[in-house]
């Protein structure tokens, strides 16, 4: 799934991760990171807030993860700075930043249906994010 949504990003893009710790948040960022040919092994940035990964196309991938951020902070001005056309933003745990965001982002519901199992659910927020649902059910098939 992490490698479908790899395949259909260009830039720009904002995607929400929700789910339970556990969920495959973070293992979905790694096959984002995977499709666009970042060797950096891809960690969960809990305890860091943020990590950047730059790939060889010259697309950044910023994965942020607030569940340890009680209000937004400085964090607010770095995620609209990090929204830009040449990086893909990935956010675990967003409640903190939600008013920060764009509006036109995919939210990406992840639960657990069984321990090998997940559920996997997209909301497009605006025309963007609905083009790249199209592009990620494209690269499903």
């Amino acid at each position: 799934m992490g490698a479908a949504i790899g395949r259909a990003v260009s830039g720009g893009e904002v995607l929400e991760l929700v789910g339970d710790i556990g969920a495959g948040k973070t293992t979905l960022t790694k096959g984002i990171a995977q499709a666009l040919e970042i060797d950096e092994p891809v960690q969960s940035p809990t305890f860091t807030i943020s990590r950047v990964y730059d790939s060889p196309s010259g697309l950044s991938l910023a994965h942020y993860d607030f569940y340890r951020l009680g209000n937004a902070g400085i964090m607010s001005e770095e995620i609209r700075e990090a929204v830009d056309n040449d990086s893909v933003v990935v956010v675990e745990w967003a409640g903190a930043v939600d008013g920060d965001l764009p509006e036109d982002r995919l939210v990406v519901k992840i639960t657990a249906t069984s321990e090998e199992e997940r559920l996997v659910e997209f909301h497009p927020g605006g025309r963007k994010s609905a083009e790249l649902w199209q592009k990620i059910k494209e690269n499903l098939v």
